[in-house]
């Protein structure tokens, strides 16, 4: 004979228990499937600082099965998506490179407040960067900050990102990551980085 208490308990249990499977079901049904984003120049457009064939294997291969896993529902879901997220947001802040290319407008006044100038700007990203035992990203936060990020996370508050994974430099400069950061700077779009600045990243 069950007492009212153990079957107030059951009754419980048992409502808590199709809860949680309600709540399971919606949340699959919103998540949303990842796209990769466009690249706002051509595969062509970044050499010499990415050659086509890096760009090729990065973008086209590894960023792209961050998304197909997520969307599959293959491996660590998490890790998937802010792959996807953190590759999203590197990959559209480029331009074609150019050898004079300094931040102006919000990027600019933001560099200058935090770090004096763009020269000491670029000596503290390569010391942040550099000091990244195995694999990460660094970047500078929309207050101007920077940051380091260990493996994929979803930051919200990327103003601008450098890849730090052995796969952004390996093919193009071998072991010499340091060149790579160094040419980094040819290629960034300020105007992208002013955007995020004020917008945020979208």
């Amino acid at each position: 004979m069950i007492s009212p208490k153990d079957a107030l308990h059951i009754a419980i249990n048992s409502r808590m228990s199709t809860l949680r499977q309600l709540i399971a079901l919606v949340e699959s049904k919103e998540k949303k499937d990842l796209e990769q984003a466009d690249l706002p120049y051509k595969r062509t457009d970044l050499a010499p600082v990415l050659s086509e064939d890096a760009l090729d294997y990065h973008y086209g291969k590894l960023y792209k099965t961050y998304v197909d896993r997520y969307n599959s529902n293959e491996g660590d879901s998490d890790f998937n998506e802010a792959g996807a997220y953190l590759h999203n947001i590197y990959f559209t802040q480029f331009q074609k490179p150019t050898s004079g290319n300094k931040p102006h407008g919000a990027s600019l006044d933001l560099i200058n407040r935090k770090h004096s100038n763009f020269a000491r700007f670029q000596q503290a990203v390569e010391k942040e960067a550099m000091a990244i035992q195995g694999s990460g990203w660094v970047y500078m936060s929309r207050s101007g900050e920077i940051k380091t990020i260990k493996n994929h996370q979803i930051k919200k508050d990327i103003a601008l990102l450098i890849d730090w994974w052995e796969h952004a430099w390996v093919l193009d400069y071998q072991a010499d990551k340091a060149r790579y950061l160094k040419n980094t700077w040819r290629m960034i779009n300020w105007e992208t980085i002013n955007r995020r600045i004020y917008g945020g990243v979208r």
